[in-house]
């Protein structure tokens, strides 16, 4: 096993910090002025747990935080409306907020399954699981960045998603739920999203933002943040490395604070765009992908924006490799993989508690 890995696991095996050390934490953190946003968790993050919903509950209890997206509807035991006030009850008595969430609602994406119906259905249960754990929104996405290369490319996969959002129109407003699209996966540059909710129509949808995926369409995530925040809803965030390669660049999702991403500032333009919306880490970290953008063809399914991409380059200009994760194969890899993700999540949090003065829990 790497060095990097084994310590990363013996330390999250050993639990717990040094008194002297947590002291000192805790001395700095009260220091921070806090900025009155809230902090929270996306369970994508923690994935190789295997997690069920009420376990995802003591875990974001257990850490201090405010919120929890619980983005899987196969993460409840039961979606009917008892075992959901259940999950309810057990996160309002530990003062934490739910948000609800699924997957793909463009049935003609290669991102889509059948699992929950047609993508109306899947998106009608969603309302209904939303409502009944009280979460303001339903996370849902469109697909990847494979869509981009399908018949017709994003536009015709958009306006296949608009059909869907506009025929559960009646029932988010009904229900008082939300639905949050996300930039998922290089699916949709900020400024398609944008396009795609003004359309769909903001008094019923609003965007889930990701500054991991945003960097996926070739967007400096803060220059994303200018055009989703003032429609943002709910959030999955991360933070990122780009570099140069010859044939483009490389992305590779960190956690906060080891990246590139200025979260001081991030955190002071979104107290001004969704200061009601908390901040939601969704950690995916250990591998990187290569974009090759320097080839024209690259931009045949791409929208080629030289001021946005400009603004990314600089990022790429600056940015440097990071090691790739790797959990030993067999039976010891599970546990390292869980280790490594959590290790990733818990860093991130104590980052952004302690040093950019986020969440409201003392």
């Amino acid at each position: 096993m790497p060095h990097s890995t084994r310590r990363t696991f013996l330390t999250a095996l050993l639990g717990g910090l040094p008194a002297a050390w947590a002291a000192n934490r805790a001395t700095a953190a009260a220091g921070v002025a806090r900025r009155g946003i809230g902090l929270g968790m996306d369970n994508y993050a923690v994935r190789a747990m295997g997690w069920k919903a009420a376990e995802l509950v003591d875990y974001a209890a257990s850490l201090r935080l405010d919120s929890l997206l619980i983005s899987d509807l196969d993460a409840y035991v039961s979606l009917e409306p008892a075992a959901l006030a259940e999950v309810k009850i057990r996160a309002d008595d530990q003062g934490l907020r739910l948000y609800a969430g699924s997957w793909s609602i463009c049935p003609t994406s290669p991102s889509f399954k059948a699992t929950w119906g047609t993508a109306e259905a899947h998106l009608r249960l969603g309302l209904r699981v939303a409502a009944a754990l009280g979460s303001p929104v339903f996370r849902v996405v469109l697909g990847s960045r494979d869509d981009r290369k399908t018949p017709g490319g994003i536009a015709a996969r958009m306006a296949d998603t608009l059909v869907v959002l506009k025929a559960c129109r009646s029932q988010a407003l009904d229900s008082g739920v939300k639905i949050a699209l996300e930039n998922h996966a290089g699916d949709l540059h900020s400024w398609e999203l944008r396009r795609l909710i003004d359309e769909a129509g903001t008094d019923f949808v609003g965007a889930n933002f990701d500054t991991g995926n945003a960097a996926w369409t070739l967007e400096d995530p803060l220059d994303a943040l200018e055009r989703l925040g003032p429609v943002t809803i709910c959030s999955s965030l991360r933070d990122v490395m780009v570099w140069s390669v010859p044939e483009g660049a490389a992305v590779q999702w960190t956690a906060a604070g080891e990246g590139q991403l200025d979260w001081s500032a991030l955190a002071s333009r979104w107290a001004q765009l969704c200061p009601k919306v908390p901040i939601m880490i969704e950690t995916i970290s250990g591998f990187s992908r290569t974009f090759a953008y320097r080839d024209p063809s690259f931009w045949n399914v791409y929208d080629r924006r030289p001021e946005a991409l400009d603004r990314f380059e600089r990022l790429a200009r600056r940015g440097r490799p990071l090691e790739a994760f790797k959990a030993p194969p067999g039976a010891e890899g599970r546990p390292v993989t869980q280790a490594y993700q959590r290790g990733e999540l818990e860093r991130s949090l104590v980052y952004l508690r302690d040093t950019i003065g986020l969440g409201l829990k003392a």
